[in-house]
């Protein structure tokens, strides 16, 4: 059996090409500007704030899970969804960095 093109990768390049992936959609970056607003809410909060239907909010939901960067506890009969903390310090450590190297590199342009 073939290893896979993401074999090839590190750990941390695959969970950042994962979650990019996951906020390449502009409906998942409006929930997750949502949820950084009112902290935590259930789907039903985010269908009324959205023009999307329940199911198509869900997928959204659970693409954004999928990629860690938001999680959901079980209350009662419906699950309320809030940020994963620990992804998004990843990302912003990840940025950082990256503009750290270019600020050190600036007069090295092409």
């Amino acid at each position: 059996m073939g290893a896979t093109k993401t074999d090839h990768f590190t750990d941390e390049q695959n969970a950042i090409a994962t979650v990019a992936k996951a906020l390449g959609h502009p409906a998942r970056v409006a929930i997750i500007e949502y949820l950084t607003k009112v902290n935590a809410c259930i789907c039903g909060d985010i269908v009324n704030e959205l023009p999307l239907a329940q199911p198509t909010v869900s997928q959204h939901l659970k693409e954004l899970k999928n990629a860690k960067l938001i999680k959901g506890n079980i209350e009662g009969n419906a699950i309320c969804y809030c940020i994963e903390e620990k992804t998004v310090e990843t990302i912003h450590k990840y940025f950082t960095g990256i503009l750290a190297k270019l600020a050190d590199e600036k007069n090295n342009c092409c």
